[in-house]
């Protein structure tokens, strides 16, 4: 009798539907956004909408350096000669870089993981701009649990299709041979596989919109930066350090990579590709990552974690934090950002 086995299946199956189902639709689900203010976005968050939590570094490293306030040496080392802060990001800068110098790796990994910089992309969820990565990460979860669901089917299929074919014709059951129940429960998990893919992107629609408002209304001047930078400044939020005319610092702000290929964050990547954000920056719980850096989010995502001197980040990351945040895990290939965002495609 093979029904036992079809109804283990099923039930996995079951759970697994439920699991994705419920998952899925907490990180779809954004709220409506409220009082866009189209090319008025604010600086900082505009650079984290657009390049992650490693946009947000590079744009406030540049608008310093402009101001003489930091100096960035060829052999990447940054050193505060303004102690002074101008804002709460600025402070960070401030604190990661010490009193002497600092390399800018270090200083960015630094900078992407503390708290402050992780709310801007807590803020621009609330407001419907991006989607939270440890939602994401609990729908990636629940989608492995489908494919688990799956392959178990598959198993047992075989297994007692096998059985059933093994014992005497007059023994078997009368009923319709196990390859035909257990290959449409394969098919239909498939389906539900494909049907169920989640966003590359942790910007939602709306995020994109307001991305598209400010990209489309010519030469963007952020109204908080001064106004003899604020081209400059504008273009580096939404383009990254590649469109810096000073080759030295371009070639300085550059990501260099890591080992094993994976960069530390920034670069001219969009919000998913760049981020190291943890989708609620008062969360405890960090783990290893997939998205600092360069490869798709903070991808997954969690919130706070790792001290500034903690390992590189790569990839997507999950979690993020400073020398202040709880319990975290390691992060060595840093899944969302976070930056998600943390910080693709929608």
């Amino acid at each position: 009798m093979w029904h036992v086995e079809f109804a283990i299946a099923c039930a996995v199956a079951l759970i697994a539907l439920v699991a994705v189902g419920v998952t899925r639709a907490r990180a779809l689900r954004a709220p409506a956004p409220q009082g866009l203010v189209g090319i008025g976005l604010p600086l900082l968050e505009t650079a984290f909408l657009a390049g992650g939590p490693g946009r947000v570094v590079e744009v406030a490293l540049v608008r310093m350096e402009r101001e003489g306030r930091v100096v960035i040496s060829r052999d990447r080392r940054v050193t505060v000669t303004d102690p002074v802060p101008r804002d709460a990001i600025e402070a960070v800068v401030v604190t990661a870089a010490g009193r002497g110098s600092r390399d800018l790796n270090a200083l960015r990994r630094a900078v992407m993981r503390d708290p402050e910089v992780q709310r801007i992309g807590d803020r621009l969820a609330d407001r419907g701009l991006m989607r939270r990565p440890d939602r994401l990460r609990a729908a990636a979860w629940a989608r492995r649990l489908m494919w688990l669901a799956l392959l178990l089917t598959v198993v047992l299929g075989l297994v007692t299709m096998i059985g059933w074919m093994v014992q005497p014709i007059a023994e078997r059951d009368a009923t319709t041979p196990p390859l035909f129940v257990f290959g449409a429960l394969v098919v239909f998990l498939a389906v539900v596989l494909r049907v169920t893919r989640l966003p590359r992107s942790r910007v939602t629609p709306a995020g994109a919109r307001q991305l598209g408002m400010v990209r489309d209304g010519g030469s963007w001047r952020p109204r908080d930066a001064g106004p003899e930078d604020a081209l400059l400044l504008g273009a580096l939020a939404l383009g990254g350090v590649a469109v810096l005319e000073d080759a030295e610092l371009r070639a300085a702000l550059l990501p260099r990579p890591l080992v094993g290929g994976t960069n530390t964050g920034g670069g001219s990547g969009s919000s998913s590709d760049s981020g190291y954000w943890c989708g609620s920056s008062s969360s405890s719980s960090c783990g290893s990552t997939t998205s600092c850096g360069s490869s798709s989010s903070c991808g997954s995502s969690s919130s706070s974690c790792g001290s500034s001197s903690s390992s590189s980040c790569g990839s997507s990351s999950s979690s993020c934090g400073s020398s202040s945040s709880s319990s975290c895990g390691s992060s060595s290939s840093c899944g969302s950002s976070c930056g998600g965002g943390g910080c693709g495609s929608s």
